[in-house]
């Protein structure tokens, strides 16, 4: 996946599959839709970086955790 100058993710490098959530989301046109409801899914999207950064951050601990295990 490429992100551009705007940092935006290029469409093409989008997930491919049909039923894909993340590939509908990126695709979806925001032109429609208000500040506000742009402001709330800002601060949706927000909240779901960081839920993947947690869960990322607890992917990364555990993997240096087992990796350190087993170098004993």
């Amino acid at each position: 996946m490429r992100v551009n100058v705007a940092g935006t993710m290029d469409l093409e490098d989008a997930p491919s599959r049909p039923d894909d959530l993340l590939d509908a989301l990126v695709r979806q046109d925001l032109d429609p839709l208000s500040v506000a409801e742009l402001d709330a899914r800002i601060t949706v999207l927000q909240g779901e970086i960081a839920r993947c950064q947690v869960k990322k951050d607890r992917a990364v601990s555990h993997r240096a955790i087992a990796d350190d295990l087993f170098r004993r």
